[in-house]
């Protein structure tokens, strides 16, 4: 072991153990070598450089283990009083110590009457992880040094010397050859900032490296920064849902994106949200766009040109929880989806952003769903009330649109807005040309008028992947204004002008606005945005597939 100076000695009362370098000035070790750390000293030597002499340590970090209970969580980080000219503990990727075969493991421990250390040798058993938290561990021969006292907090290392986790239980009485060992992702669960030292099978090194060198700007920036929303709008829909409890730091949520999250593209874009936030102006933080969203779906039921069937479901951590579903005749529809989203609150989390989503047969989308009333004794447009959007149907259920929107939507981030195309009144733009031009970069497509008077145009918007259609409910009479322009082209005028530089998932919350203030105006009916209808189409929102509306017929 002489090319391993970072193990160390830890005395703290009257219990002795090990521990190892993880830095200049931290080591681990296990949580109950240090059971008296508040009424004694905690003295750490290295035998192998013995001219450091004795060095005291302070528990900076615990991992929660209480004497007596179920002995989870044993872990504390030290922080010695100096700098130590050491060169630290390297880890090998997890998971390798279970490997078959399954290699020899050397631990460096301080049994009674060997203060210069033994070193023992042990194997881990393949299997699953006990309680969640230990690897067992047996003697690879029936002789030699067992795991006594004295190895609790000792690094397990393989041939080439790299660490693979940490003796946290060791022999009884009874029987001298089992031990149980810490892996390493259990002790980064513990204190995660070992994930940014451990290799991850999957994630690149540079990228993991990328992604602890912004954490580590934004704690010293003091960051005021989200790490459940971070999570949310950094994963795929296929990535897992935020965790029940959430992050209580960003440090939590990247160790979790690093060891939990599969996808090894995730750990890249959690770094470039978190990146992102740190380059964002300066003064009050914009609110990130991490949607809840109720969702309304309405689809046509096979009984009848009257008869559609709706359903509203809640989506909470990623997952959808229906409310209610019913065939009825058009004109109940309203009352039912009034119902049915006041019931679909008390499924979302308490502090979510709530977004309401009607999704809608293509002859439905300029229903003016916006200025729906909240309910029976509230009058207030739900529009007025809630971020409101609408999307079609048919890109809810193509796998083809879902996968190019994703794409887009990635790209897309939470970067400021793009340009909005236009689609003026009275265009003679072919349909083809409006194809080209929409397929590669759009991401915001604004008509003059609503899909009735439109419907080729609207057609190419609608089988492309552009995230976001706005247009007005009412058709362009062609007449011109005193400013000699159309409500059409008077319409998109004001749309760009007020998207501008938003970004497209901050949109919902911006067209809300809009509605409010048109509301609030002197005449509503003559303000630009009264009418405003938002079709926003972001499938990171909505981890499960829609719901596969009952049809009564067949």
């Amino acid at each position: 072991m002489s090319g391993a100076a970072w193990h160390a000695r830890v005395e703290c009362g009257r219990e002795v153990g090990a521990g190892f370098l993880v830095s200049a000035r931290r080591l681990l070790t296990c949580a109950h070598v240090v059971r008296w750390a508040d009424r004694a000293p905690v003295t750490v030597t290295f035998p192998g450089r013995r001219e450091l002499g004795e060095l005291s340590g302070t528990v900076v970090v615990h991992g929660g283990w209480q004497e007596g209970a179920a002995d989870l969580g044993d872990l504390v980080v030290l922080e010695l009083d100096r700098e130590v000219p050491l060169a630290p503990a390297v880890f090998a990727r997890p998971g390798t110590e279970r490997t078959v075969p399954v290699p020899e493991l050397i631990a460096y421990g301080f049994p009674k009457g060997y203060d210069e250390g033994m070193l023992a040798s042990y194997r881990a058993l393949p299997g699953p992880l006990i309680s969640d938290e230990w690897v067992q561990l047996e003697a690879v021969t029936a002789h030699g040094q067992p795991l006594a006292a004295g190895f609790s907090g000792a690094a397990l290392t393989l041939a080439d010397g790299t660490v693979v986790g940490m003796v946290s239980a060791v022999a009884g009485a009874r029987d001298v050859r089992v031990g149980r060992m810490l892996p390493v992702e259990v002790m980064a669960r513990y204190w995660p900032e070992l994930g940014e030292l451990v290799p991850t099978p999957g994630h690149r090194a540079d990228a993991r490296r990328r992604l602890y060198a912004l954490v580590r700007r934004a704690e010293e920036s003091g960051l005021a920064c989200d790490p459940n929303r971070l999570y949310v709008s950094a994963m795929d829909a296929f990535d897992p849902p935020l965790p029940e409890g959430g992050f209580g730091s960003l440090r939590e949520a990247a160790a979790y994106v690093q060891w939990e999250v599969p996808d090894p593209a995730a750990v890249a874009r959690f770094a470039d949200r978190l990146t992102e936030r740190l380059h964002a102006p300066s003064g009050p933080a914009p609110r990130p766009a991490a949607w809840s969203p109720i969702v309304v779906e309405i689809d046509r039921s096979g009984a009848g040109a009257d008869q559609v069937t709706v359903e509203v479901s809640a989506y909470r951590d990623g997952r959808r929880r229906p409310v209610g579903s019913r065939r009825l005749a058009r004109g109940a529809v309203r009352s039912f989806v009034q119902e049915g989203i006041d019931e679909a609150f008390t499924q979302l989390d308490p502090g979510a952003d709530e977004l309401l989503t009607f999704v809608l047969p293509r002859e439905w989308l300029n229903e003016p769903v916006a200025h729906w009333e909240c309910g029976e004794d509230d009058s207030t447009p739900l529009g007025c009330a809630y971020p409101l959007v609408v999307t079609d149907r048919y890109r809810q259920r193509s796998g083809r649109l879902r996968h190019q929107l994703h794409k887009k939507w990635r790209r897309l981030g939470s970067g400021t807005g793009g340009t909005l195309h236009r689609v003026d009144c009275g265009t003679r733009e072919r349909p083809a040309g409006l194809r080209k031009r929409l397929r590669d970069d759009a991401e915001l497509a604004g008509f003059a008028t609503p899909p009735s008077a439109a419907p080729e145009y609207f057609e190419v918007g609608l089988n492309l992947p552009v995230p976001v259609l706005l247009w007005p409910l009412r058709e362009c009479p062609g007449e011109e204004g005193p400013d000699g322009r159309c409500s059409g082209t008077a319409f998109l005028d004001e749309l760009a002008a007020s998207v501008a530089d938003v970004p497209p998932a901050e949109l919902p919350r911006l067209v809300m606005e809009l509605r409010e203030t048109a509301d609030a105006a002197e005449v509503p009916e003559e303000h630009w945005a009264r009418d405003v209808q938002l079709l926003w189409d972001d499938p990171r929102c909505f981890a499960e597939p829609p719901a596969l509306l009952h049809s009564p017929v067949g």
